[in-house]
């Protein structure tokens, strides 16, 4: 049975995203159905198609009451909006369906599980929310709340976990079957850990482990963990709260962190080996993974900052995108993320330059663009000495640009959007401590309407940053402090 609530909002969106011209949209990024989003949630392949759902509120470009939005794909990239799947309008509930994951049960139908608020005023004046982990079940478009939530609340919990921070489970299966989670929590040292739990069915959850705690080490609190295996490890990845920047590993406010090391399935302990960043731009923040039936482990993150939310220069009806779904892998010590492979097919319009000498600013017959995939190799002019400084600049024109430099004598890598078109003082550069050696490097940067996503030596590192630059605005040129010797081959990207 629909609510009143999911069935007002289901009206609403279909309603208001007829006033959403394409041309206004990302055009191969999930975005908002109209209203906010931000972060994805139970992403899934379910029913022979991939699944995303996310946190959504469709009546304001602003964060509101939680809902979960629902969007389905062949391929990664051509998103059909699905009617909203949870409302808030559940008493265990009513004040938001915040972040969840999704699988599937074995009789063929999919569960959701997703994190119920409801706020608590208290005797001094203060509000807080309690976060309970609930389930809904349904057919990959109508998902029925279970009778029995909330499935975990504060009696699951071990003594000294918050109740007020306990949210964003992540579930998946183990090869007997059994069902796991991980969620983020709160401990009383005020920082965060993420706890795992475990379900004979996916219905009857208990508590197994603190998997890991932070120790203050990585900001605060811990949100949207997802806990999986690749390539001989086992990787965790959380989004902190409140981080504070260790060198050029990680950035002021909230990030997302990746750890690897092994896993004690028997005994539900994680035992960290390393850490390392996720994306080294602006705008990143929750990914979830999930496997695709080939294989592959492909992530996909909200493409937004905490910090930047009211960077918009446009009167416009949705807010809130995804990043372009990427192939995780672990190369000597490191998460790697490359583009989903699925891209490439949205090539055309192949241009190819071959031993380009940058010096000074010059522009290319036939690169220009905002969307775009774009892949150039640097390295010093043979004979020469070594440049002093690499830029490429795109979203241009008279007035607007967005750049990229590299500085190959500290080997800094800077994505700059300050002259993007922002009337704000918000986060417009990000500095990046990148390998090189004698001042080679490698990137492929990908265009869409408002955002790039740079990919530094194969997807050793990444940098993301939304941009909202007029969409007029197509240059791209190229700067060499020095003389660059520079490869590149340029496509369009058409869906």
């Amino acid at each position: 049975m629909i609510s009143q609530v999911l069935r007002d909002a289901r009206r609403y969106e279909e309603t208001s995203e007829k006033m959403i011209a394409k041309e206004e949209r990302p055009a191969f990024h999930l975005s908002a159905r109209t209203g906010w989003m931000n972060d994805p949630n139970g992403f899934s392949y379910y029913d022979g198609k991939y699944h995303m759902f996310y946190q959504y509120h469709p009546y304001d470009c602003h964060w509101g009451p939680m809902h979960w939005g629902h969007a389905v794909s062949s391929d990664l990239l051509h998103w059909e909006y699905f009617p909203a799947a949870l409302a808030p309008d559940e008493v265990y509930d009513k004040d938001g369906c915040f972040s969840g994951s999704a699988v599937t049960l074995d009789d063929g139908r999919q569960l959701l599980m997703y994190t119920g608020v409801i706020k608590e005023h208290k005797k001094e004046g203060t509000i807080c929310e309690i976060q309970t982990q609930c389930l809904a079940v349904g057919d990959g478009i109508d998902y029925e709340k279970y009778e029995k939530n909330p499935v975990l609340d504060a009696k699951d919990l071990p003594e000294g976990c918050s109740q007020y921070d306990f949210r964003d489970p992540k579930m998946w299966r183990k090869e007997d079957g059994t069902f796991c989670c991980v969620v983020g929590n709160r401990p009383s040292d005020g920082s965060g850990q993420v706890l795992i739990f475990s379900s004979p069915d996916g219905f009857s959850w208990k508590f197994e482990n603190v998997l890991i705690a932070n120790n203050s080490r990585f900001g605060k609190m811990w949100e949207c963990p997802d806990f999986f295996e690749l390539d001989g490890k086992w990787v965790l990845l959380a989004s902190p709260m409140d981080m504070l920047p260790v060198g050029f590993e990680y950035h002021n406010g909230n990030g997302s962190l990746c750890l690897m090391g092994t896993f004690d399935e028997k005994e539900y302990t994680f035992t960290e080996e390393q850490d390392q960043a996720i994306d080294y731009g602006i705008d990143f923040y929750a990914p979830q993974t999930i496997q695709t039936p080939d294989g592959r482990r492909v992530m996909i993150g909200w493409m937004q900052n905490w910090d930047t939310c009211s960077f918009r220069t446009q009167n416009i009806s949705w807010f809130g995108q995804m990043s372009l779904p990427r192939e995780l892998s672990i190369k000597n010590g490191r998460l790697y993320q490359t583009p989903v492979r699925e891209l490439e097919q949205l090539r055309c319009n192949q241009v190819i330059y071959q031993d380009v000498s940058v010096c000074g600013t010059i522009s290319l017959e036939g690169i220009r663009g905002r969307m775009v995939d774009m892949e150039l190799t640097i390295s010093p002019e043979e004979g020469q000495e070594i440049y002093r400084k690499f830029a490429v600049r795109f979203a241009q024109n008279e007035q607007f640009q967005t750049s990229l430099s590299f500085h190959p004598g500290d080997s800094i890598l800077k994505i700059d959007r300050k002259f993007s078109g922002s009337r704000r003082a918000i986060i417009h550069q990000r500095r990046s401590l990148v390998r090189s050696e004698d001042g080679k490097l490698k990137l492929r940067i990908i265009l869409d309407r408002f955002s790039v996503e740079v990919f530094v030596n194969d997807g050793e590192q990444v940098l993301t940053a939304i941009i909202y630059t007029d969409q007029a605005a197509d240059g791209i040129s190229f700067l060499g402090d020095g003389t660059v010797h520079m490869n590149l081959v340029k496509y369009d990207l058409t869906v």
